[in-house]
C-alpha cells in the first residue's frame, strides 16, 4: 500500500494485489488523494476465503468467553484510538468530525455488545414425543461468511457486520466501499493487535470496476455460507439472486425512503430538532434519513418557518473545521442526483425556500423545498443529500397512505402526543424501524433492519446474532 497523506496518522492493515495496481482514495472536501489502495479481484478474494476456512475450526472451537475477551479488547483499542480513527473517517468520507467521533463510539459498541451476546447463544430442550427419545436444539456458527459495506458509515458498517459473525464463531472476509476503505483497514489492524487470530477477519479492497469480480467470487464460492450486505436495493437484489444458486443465507440492509410525519399536536421544537438530526446528519447521506417530510395543515406554516430558521444556520465546509455541520457529498454523481431531485421538485410545483444549488466542489447548500408533489423524484427515491422536501396533509389516514406508498420500508418517524395515535401508527406503518418523537434511533442494542424492499434480517440487539447461527436438532433414541 502506498504511503498515506500526513493528514492521516494511523496504522492500517497491509495488503497487496497480485497485479500491484492501486486505486486512489480521495478526500471529498478537498479532492486530495490521501492514499493508494490495492486493486484486488477474484483471485485475492478466493485466497482470503480459503484462509478464513482454515481459521474457522480453531475460532469456532474457542470458548465464547475467550472470543468475547478479544472483541472487548478490540472495542477498547478503538476507543483508545478514537481521535485518529475519527480524523481518518472524516478525511476519507467528509462528515463533520463530531459526527465521526460519534460513529467511532457506535462502531466500537458492536464488538463490546456482541462479544457478550456470544456467551448467551442458548439452545433448548423440547418435551419429547416418544418415551425413549430426548430432543435437544443447539445453535452452531454458520461458517465462513462475507460482508460488503457502504461508504456512508465506513467504520460502523464493517463492525456491525463482523461483530455478530465473529462472536457467533464465524470467520469473515469483508469488502469495504471503494470510496472509503481506510477506516476498515485501520479497524482490522486493531483487531490483530487485540489478539484476533490470522484469517478470522480479512479485508479485500478494490476499485469500482473490481466490485463485480470480488462480489462474484463471494457469492459463487462454495465455502461461503452467508453474505451480509448494506447498500442499494438494486445491488442487494443482484447479490441475493447470485446467492440463491447455492442457497446461501443473506442479511440485506437496503435502501429506504423514510417518511417524517408531523401532526398538529406535536411538540414543534422537538419535531424541528428531530428533522434537523435525521435529515442533515452526514449531509443527508444515510439510509434512515428523513426523505419525505409530511406535515399536518395546522402546524405546517409554523414548522416550515422554524425549520428554515434552523437550517439557515448550518455551516457547510470541510468536516475537519470545528464549526462545520454539513460536509461534502461523497462524489460528483451524488451532487448530480441532488441537483436533479431539486430541479424536478420545482418543475412539479415545489417552492424553493432555502438553498438549491451547489457551492463548489462536492458541497451543496442545505436546501428546503415545500409543496413537493407525491410523484416528484425526491418523493419516490432516496435523495441522499442535504435537501428537505416538505408536503402537507390533512388527516391521519392521508399521512399513513402517503407514508406507505413506497416499495421501501426501512425507517419512519412520527411526532404526536396522542398515545392512541402512536399505537395506530405503529401498527399501520409498514417499516421496520419507528422513531416516535425522536430522530435518533440507532444503537447496538436495537434490531436494525427493514421490511419490503428495504431488506432481510436484523443487525444489532439480541436478534442480530441469530442471523449468523444455524439451528441444529438432535433426536436421541434408546433412552
Amino acid at each position: 500500500m502506498a504511503p498515506m497523506s500526513a493528514t492521516v496518522d494511523l496504522p492500517l492493515l497491509e495488503l497487496a494485489s497480485d497485479s500491484g495496481e492501486t486505486f486512489p482514495v480521495d478526500n471529498p472536501a478537498t479532492g486530495e488523494t490521501i492514499a493508494e489502495v490495492p486493486r484486488m479481484g477474484a483471485a485475492e478474494t478466493r485466497r482470503a476465503i480459503a484462509r478464513a476456512e482454515e481459521a474457522l475450526p480453531k475460532w469456532r472451537a474457542m470458548l465464547a468467553k475467550d472470543r468475547a475477551r478479544i472483541l472487548r479488547r478490540w472495542a477498547d483499542l478503538m476507543m483508545e484510538n478514537e481521535e485518529g480513527l475519527a480524523r481518518l473517517l472524516t478525511t476519507e468520507q467528509g462528515k463533520p468530525l463530531a459526527e465521526s467521533h460519534t460513529e467511532i463510539a457506535y462502531a466500537a459498541s458492536f464488538y463490546e455488545w456482541f462479544g457478550e451476546e456470544g456467551k448467551r447463544v442458548y439452545g433448548d430442550t423440547i418435551p419429547t414425543y416418544a418415551a425413549d427419545r430426548r430432543i435437544v436444539v443447539t445453535k452452531d456458527p454458520v461458517g465462513v461468511t462475507v460482508g460488503i459495506t457502504p461508504w456512508n458509515f465506513p467504520a460502523a458498517m464493517p463492525t456491525r457486520k463482523s461483530a455478530p459473525a465473529l462472536a457467533a464463531g464465524c470467520t469473515m472476509v469483508l469488502k469495504p466501499a471503494e470510496q472509503t476503505p481506510l477506516s476498515a483497514l485501520a479497524i482490522a489492524q486493531l483487531g490483530l493487535e487485540a489478539g484476533l487470530p490470522e484469517g478470522v477477519f480479512q479485508i479485500v479492497t478494490g476499485a469500482a470496476e473490481d466490485a463485480p469480480l470480488i462480489g462474484g467470487e463471494m457469492t459463487s464460492n462454495h465455502t461461503v455460507r452467508k453474505l451480509g450486505f448494506t447498500g442499494s436495493t438494486e445491488i442487494g437484489k443482484l447479490l441475493m439472486a447470485q446467492c440463491a444458486k447455492q442457497v446461501k443465507k443473506v442479511s440485506l440492509e437496503l435502501g429506504g425512503n423514510a417518511p417524517f410525519i408531523v401532526f398538529d399536536d406535536a411538540d414543534l421544537e422537538e419535531a424541528v430538532t428531530g428533522a434537523l438530526i435525521c435529515k442533515f446528519r452526514n449531509s443527508g447521506q444515510t439510509c434512515i434519513s428523513a426523505n419525505r417530510i409530511l406535515v399536518q395543515d395546522g402546524i405546517y406554516d409554523a414548522f416550515v418557518s422554524r425549520l428554515v430558521d434552523e437550517v439557515s444556520k448550518l455551516k457547510v465546509g470541510n468536516g475537519l473545521e470545528p464549526e462545520t455541520k454539513v460536509g461534502p457529498l461523497i462524489e460528483q454523481s451524488a451532487v448530480d442526483k441532488v441537483q436533479r431531485h431539486v430541479g424536478d421538485a420545482i418543475e412539479r410545483g415545489g417552492e424553493l425556500l432555502l438553498g438549491g444549488e451547489g457551492i463548489g466542489g462536492l458541497f451543496w447548500q442545505p436546501t428546503i423545498v415545500t409543496n413537493v408533489s407525491a410523484d416528484a423524484a425526491m418523493s419516490c427515491e432516496e435523495t441522499f443529500g442535504p435537501v428537505a422536501g416538505i408536503a402537507r396533509f390533512k388527516t391521519e389516514e392521508q399521512a399513513v397512505h402517503a407514508a406507505n406508498n413506497t416499495p421501501y420500508g426501512l425507517a419512519t418517524y412520527y411526532y404526536t402526543r396522542d398515545m392512541a395515535r402512536i399505537w395506530r401508527l405503529s401498527e399501520a406503518l409498514e417499516f421496520g424501524i419507528h422513531g416516535i418523537n425522536t430522530g435518533l434511533i440507532s444503537s447496538e442494542v436495537v434490531p436494525f433492519g427493514g421490511v419490503k424492499e428495504s431488506g432481510i434480517g436484523r443487525e444489532g440487539s439480541k436478534y442480530g446474532i441469530e442471523e449468523w447461527l444455524e439451528i441444529k436438532y438432535l433426536c436421541m433414541g434408546g433412552v
